[in-house]
């Protein structure tokens, strides 16, 4: 048997424009307008077109997911990326609007998937989600053979329809999510300043932004609380953003 050998990178090309839309509700969310700003300083250092979007009703969540789409699809020049950044009160699959109402994350997943958005067909779309899922608080622990099916390696036409996806949830499935009312979210924050001083694949990008958030301790209810991100990817190539 021969010695393994690295893999090849192959990266995603970003020579095209990039675009951002953030839709953030601040109804009851103290310190939201801070982390609008992290993100705004952000997509502006990264070189995206940046839209952004405050109090969103759950209807208008889709509207200007909607929107976007078409932005998209009728931009002038090829599109290398897409960022979708949605800030709310939420639950397990959910996002609560300013109307208190719930929209679906996965129709707002939907709208930009290789099916319905040809100008980012194969292109990264990057999904950050700072939401609670849940409402379990995490105290923080100390340290301490099924059938495969044959897969055919043929190279196709087509593509799936949901590849090309990163979707950066600020908590685990089923907990909470934490905001201070003065600083911001400590995962937008510590995200945004880890994608501007560092360099690397945003999925090493985000291995550091877990680090950091893993070493973090949030007071909530005079207790100390653990979060960390979730990431959960699709992508087929390595996305640099410098």
């Amino acid at each position: 048997m021969s010695d393994p050998r690295p893999l090849q990178e192959e990266r995603y090309d970003m020579s095209g424009a990039r675009l951002a839309l953030t839709l953030c509700v601040t109804k009851a969310r103290e310190g939201s307008e801070e982390d609008m700003d992290a993100l705004e300083h952000m997509f502006h250092f990264l070189k995206f077109k940046s839209i952004m979007k405050s109090d969103p009703t759950a209807e208008q969540f889709l509207e200007e997911l909607n929107k976007f789409q078409q932005t998209i699809d009728n931009w002038e020049e090829p599109v290398s990326c897409a960022f979708v950044v949605l800030m709310a009160h939420g639950e397990e699959g959910l996002l609560k609007g300013e109307d208190e109402k719930m929209v679906r994350l996965e129709d707002l997943f939907e709208v930009l998937n290789n099916k319905n958005c040809k100008g980012l067909r194969g292109k990264p779309k990057v999904y950050i989600i700072q939401a609670c899922r849940g409402e379990n608080r995490d105290l923080g622990e100390e340290l301490g053979g099924d059938q495969v099916a044959v897969i055919k390696n043929k190279r196709p036409e087509t593509i799936p329809t949901y590849t090309d996806t990163l979707h950066i949830y600020s908590t685990v499935e089923g907990y909470l999510s934490y905001r201070h009312d003065q600083k911001g979210s400590g995962f937008i924050q510590t995200m945004t300043e880890v994608f501007i001083t560092r360099i690397a694949s945003i999925l090493e990008l985000m291995e550091e932004v877990t680090r950091r958030m893993a070493e973090t301790e949030v007071i909530q209810e005079g207790k100390p609380r653990k979060v960390n991100p979730e990431i959960l990817s699709t992508l087929r190539k390595k996305l640099y953003l410098q």
